[in-house]
């Protein structure tokens, strides 16, 4: 399955540009949010080098981001960039749950495949990467049950849509729910866990 990010432009562009007054770009380095800088303006969702899966991250954060936040350069969200201490590592998998687990979601629903994300190759690595993708898991798992944010959900069902996947969502999410982040009744009593 061919996984453009031409693709999630446009479909996040003809869903959301005129509701929300926000477009989906490819960027160079970092990923951004940009609020619109005047009325008539659009806000951008500014994904990193043109990768689909920083496109499924970005739209997943600003699909949970409020009224208030989207008026907001990121979000005003806080940010330590890689190479964070392991205090800041534990404050950056916190709020990392649900992003990640629409992230995922959205990945399922295109047919993507997905991988957690601690984020902090230069520091002090994961403060508990078992711990995170338990809870990212459970998370999706939640959202999956009892229905995601409104965007992320108008946006999941777009994309199964788009690439096909609806009747196979609920077995693509079993797989990977236990490649990723098995329990331990899954995993034969063994704990292993997808590589990064």
């Amino acid at each position: 399955m061919n996984h453009s990010p031409n693709d999630l432009i446009m479909l996040f562009n003809d869903q959301f540009r005129e509701a929300y007054r926000t477009v989906l770009v490819k960027g160079s380095d970092e990923p951004e949010y940009l609020p619109a800088s005047d009325p008539e303006g659009l806000a951008q969702v500014v994904f990193a080098h043109g990768y689909y899966a920083s496109a499924l991250h970005e739209i997943s954060h600003w699909c949970i981001a409020g009224e208030y936040r989207r008026t907001l350069h990121d979000y005003a969200y806080w940010y330590c960039p890689d190479g964070r201490t392991l205090q800041q590592q534990q404050a950056f998998e916190q709020v990392e749950v649900k992003p990640q687990a629409i992230e995922w979601l959205f990945a399922v629903a295109a047919g993507f495949r997905f991988h957690i994300s601690v984020d902090n190759l230069s520091g002090a690595g994961a403060a508990n990467e078992e711990r995170f993708r338990h809870n990212v898991r459970i998370q999706a798992g939640e959202y999956l049950d009892r229905g995601l944010p409104p965007r992320a959900q108008a946006f999941f069902d777009t994309l199964a849509t788009f690439y096909g996947t609806g009747e196979i969502l609920e077995e693509r999410w079993q797989e990977d729910a236990r490649r990723i982040a098995p329990l331990y009744s899954e995993s034969g009593h063994s704990r292993k866990t997808e590589t990064l």
